[in-house]
């Protein structure tokens, strides 16, 4: 198998996780497409240690020892990263990323902006809501 085919879907595989990353608000989601991008750089390092094995007539395989290892660690983060977004989601209700970063900067993004000082008097303000 020539060496483009898996270096053009690990590539599509990228760009896919990458645009979940960057336009997706769940944060479980967010997760997702991290793992995606994480399993296209793996297919690429097991793709070139098959085409460097097979050029060097060696079976050392270190791409895919590498792999492995890959693999083992992107599970223990997602386990752990699960765990946040769970946690999160109970305490704050939900797992949008802007919403959690709003609150968690200390204010309302559809709320007024309490910047601004209030004018008028209370007569006036009762006028413009009636």
């Amino acid at each position: 198998m020539h060496l483009a085919y898996p270096a053009v879907l690990s590539a599509l595989l990228f760009c896919t996780g990458l645009y979940g990353v960057l336009a997706r608000r769940n944060a479980i989601l967010v997760l997702m497409s991290v793992e995606l991008m994480l399993n296209a750089v793996n297919l690429n390092l097991v793709a070139f240690d098959v085409w460097l094995s097979r050029a060097a007539e060696e079976t050392l395989h270190s791409g895919q020892a590498l792999t492995l290892f890959t693999i083992a660690i992107a599970a223990a983060e997602i386990g752990i990263g699960l765990a946040i977004v769970l946690a999160v989601h109970r305490n704050r209700g939900t797992s949008d990323i802007d919403k959690l970063r709003d609150t968690a900067e200390g204010h309302e993004p559809d709320g007024p902006d309490t910047d601004t000082p209030a004018t008028g008097t209370a007569a006036e303000k009762a006028e413009a809501t009636a």
